[in-house]
């Protein structure tokens, strides 16, 4: 049977990711919109190979090109947030719900609010909003399927188990390019040397993300929305060799673990063929090539992220929406030469510290509070 989808982000890495494994059984998947922020040679290819109803881009300025791409094609194309969220608000089977950054907050809501099946990859909807997006997600019916690795791999490991039999949900690290320097090394780390992730091919802010161990404990943040067991019975340890994703421990003992490759296909195809399975063209897993799987716990003298992260989930409201703007900031600082690595998570804990509004009751809410913490989190950057 056919199914529809449409895909938010579609000429990112996870959309490209996604749209990869659908052209590999095209019969079973028809399109319905595809969205970029302002890559309109690209969007357009990839709606006129898929046959997509729809094509938008973000960024209305970028719509005159769109349109010329897609003249006399039948397909429609479209530009600006409304027009984003008129496409998202299109029945379609499944939206993978992709769009980097806050950007991706009012999208992910409206496909949220059409009561079926969202396949999310965007952290912000569950870092900065988490409590407004899973009151949706109850309020809706709407089936909410984990894309990125880590939460994708805890989903697998709970599938037809009961949470309340959990005793403990482990979030597996890689531990970035930095994980065996020390603080002074660190202290001179550039951002050519942070984007170089050993094990994934990612963009530059969430491989910094990953050199800073920010990555993962933005993670835990989506984690205790996605798996209410308690922040008590969550932990994240150190796995240089990103085969084993992420674990779940029984009360019996028992610890359910999914491996796999280094390959975003892999939890894509999961939440594309939920509730079956799906063929990819990952290389198989050759452990004995691989020979050994080893652990360590975090250090959080080194890389005080997942501290501040525990720390801002402890806390909830408005603290995780400050605490992911503030790292974005930080984050750009770091990439631009402004700011040394070691000082992004100081400059974090910095607006932590001197910003807690209310809790937000709605997106506007998340929206506002996001847009005032980056404000002063910049303010804070400059030299006095």
């Amino acid at each position: 049977m056919t199914r529809t989808i449409s895909i938010l982000g579609a000429t990112g890495s996870i959309g490209a990711s996604t749209l990869d494994l659908i052209r590999r059984d095209r019969e079973k998947w028809q399109v319905v919109a595809l969205t970029a922020n302002c890559q309109a040679a690209e969007l357009a290819r990839l709606a006129l190979e898929f046959g997509a109803k729809i094509a938008v881009v973000a960024d209305e300025s970028c719509l005159p090109e769109l349109r010329d791409a897609l003249s006399d094609s039948g397909i429609e194309a479209a530009g600006g947030a409304g027009a984003l969220i008129e496409a998202v608000s299109r029945p379609a089977d499944m939206t993978v719900a992709a769009i980097v950054g806050c950007a991706g907050l009012a999208p992910t809501m409206a496909a949220i609010e059409q009561g079926r099946t969202v396949a999310l990859a965007n952290k912000e909807a569950l870092v900065s909003a988490g409590d407004v997006m899973m009151s949706a997600v109850a309020r809706h019916g709407t089936t909410l399927l984990p894309m990125d690795s880590e939460h994708n791999a805890i989903f697998q490991c709970l599938a037809g188990n009961d949470p309340a039999q959990v005793r403990v949900i482990t979030l597996t690290a890689s531990g970035g390019p930095f994980r065996d320097w020390t603080l002074e090394q660190l202290s001179t780390a550039t951002p050519a040397q942070a984007v170089k992730h050993p094990n994934w091919d990612m963009g530059a802010k969430i491989s910094v993300d990953s050199a800073t161990m920010f990555n993962k404990g933005l993670e835990l943040i989506e984690a205790h929305h996605l798996f209410p067991v308690g922040l008590d019975r969550m932990r994240i340890i150190v796995h240089p060799q990103s085969i084993i994703h992420s674990m779940v421990e029984y009360r019996d003992g028992s610890t359910l673990a999914q491996l796999g490759p280094s390959d975003m296909r892999v939890p894509i195809a999961s939440c594309l063929a939920w509730p079956s399975r799906m063929d990819t063209p990952c290389e198989p897993l050759d452990l004995a090539a691989i020979g050994e799987l080893t652990f360590r716990a975090p250090d959080e003298v080194r890389f005080p992220a997942t501290r501040l992260a525990r720390q801002t989930a402890e806390a909830g409201g408005a603290m995780p929406a400050v605490f992911n703007a503030a790292n974005e900031v930080a984050v750009a600082a770091f990439l631009s030469g402004k700011l040394p690595f070691t000082r992004i998570a100081v400059e974090v804990e910095k607006l932590m510290d001197r910003f807690a509004p209310p809790a937000p009751a709605s997106l506007a809410d998340v929206i506002a509070v996001d847009a005032e913490a980056r404000a002063l989190a910049t303010q804070l950057l400059e030299p006095a």
